[in-house]
C-alpha cells in the first residue's frame, strides 16, 4: 500500500513527520535509487527500496515495535534528538535499548518537566498538533503580578515576536512574600510561551516545570528518571476523559473585618485631653 514518504520515514522511527518532511527537502531521501524532494510522494515499503542519509529504512518500517516513554526532565537538557553543538539531550537519558527515539514536543533547555519520547510520528503528528491535548505547568515568576495583569494572560497577548496568545486557564498558587507562583494551562506550544507571556507584563519566569499532558500526570519519577506509557495511556490520548485536568484551588483569602469607626477621638480611641484655665 503506497503511502506518504514523510508518515513511512516516522513509522521506522528516523524522525517525526515535521523533520522528516525536512530530511525529504533537503535530498536525503530515495525511492528506488532516485532522489526525492517533492513532499507529499507516496511509496509502498513492500516493494518500493526506501533509503534516508543512504541507509534502507523497510525493515524498521516492518518490524518497529512503538514504544512511549514518559520522562521527568531536568534542567539543562536539550528536547531534541540531536544537537550540532552538542548539549546534553532529552534522548540521551532513555536507555539505548529502547531505540530511535525523538520527543513529542518540546520543553525549553531551563524548564524541568513531563515529556514524551516515542519512536512513532504519527503519536507525535497527533500530540502536537492537536489544540484539544491540555499541557499544565508550575510558574514561579519574579515578583507579585497583579490580577489586571493575570487577567490579560487569561485572554490572550500579543507577544513581542507579533505571537498572539490563546486564551489561557490560570489560577494563583501560594505564593510568597517575593514571587508569585501560578498554575497555567496551555492548549498550544509556542516557543517559550510562558516565559514570554510573563515577561509581556514585567515578571519574568524564575521557574518553570510541566505537571501534566493530556491526562497523563506522575509525581512519583524522579527528575531525571522514566517510565513506559501502557497501552491504555496511549489510546486514552485520543478517547479524554471529559474532565482531564483538575485545576488547582486558588489560595483562601485571609479575611480582616473592617476596624469600628473610632467616636470618642484621638487615635488610641481614648477620649481626647481637654485643658481647663487656672
Amino acid at each position: 500500500m503506497q503511502e506518504r514518504l514523510q508518515k513511512l520515514i516516522a513509522q521506522a522511527g528516523i524522525a517525526s513527520r515535521r523533520k522528516a518532511e525536512e530530511l525529504i527537502a533537503s535530498g536525503e531521501v530515495t525511492v528506488n535509487g532516485e532522489i526525492v524532494t517533492q513532499l507529499g510522494t507516496k511509496a509502498d515499503a513492500e516493494t518500493d527500496h526506501i533509503k534516508v542519509s543512504g541507509k534502507l529504512i523497510n525493515a524498521k518500517i516492518a518490524g518497529r515495535e512503538k514504544v512511549y516513554v514518559l520522562l521527568n526532565k531536568p534542567k539543562g537538557y536539550l528536547s531534541s534528538a540531536a544537537d550540532p553543538e552538542g548539549r546534553k539531550l532529552v534522548t540521551d537519558l532513555a536507555p539505548s535499548a529502547l531505540g530511535k527515539l525523538h520527543p513529542v514536543g518540546r520543553l525549553d533547555y531551563n524548564t524541568e518537566g513531563l515529556i514524551i519520547l516515542t519512536n512513532d510520528g504519527d503519536f507525535t503528528n497527533f500530540i502536537t498538533q492537536k489544540k484539544t491535548v491540555p499541557k499544565v505547568y508550575d510558574v514561579k515568576v519574579k515578583g507579585l503580578p497583579n490580577e489586571n495583569a493575570i487577567n490579560k494572560l487569561r485572554r490572550g497577548i500579543l507577544l513581542e515576536d507579533r505571537f498572539k496568545t490563546a486564551p489561557a486557564e490560570i489560577t494563583e498558587l501560594q505564593s510568597t512574600e517575593n514571587n508569585g507562583w501560578y498554575q497555567v494551562i496551555l492548549f498550544e506550544g509556542h516557543n517559550q510561551q510562558i516565559r514570554k507571556m510573563f515577561d509581556a507584563i514585567g515578571h519574568s519566569v524564575v521557574k518553570l516545570r510541566r505537571t501534566q499532558i493530556g491526562h497523563i500526570k506522575d509525581d512519583r519519577i524522579a527528575v531525571g528518571a522514566y517510565r513506559l506509557l501502557d497501552e491504555d495511556e496511549v489510546k486514552t490520548f485520543k478517547n479524554p476523559p471529559r474532565e482531564i485536568v483538575k485545576k488547582a484551588k486558588p489560595p483562601e483569602k485571609t479575611f480582616e473585618p473592617p476596624r469600628k469607626p473610632n467616636l470618642r477621638g484621638g487615635k488610641s480611641g481614648r477620649p481626647p485631653i481637654r485643658r481647663t484655665q487656672s
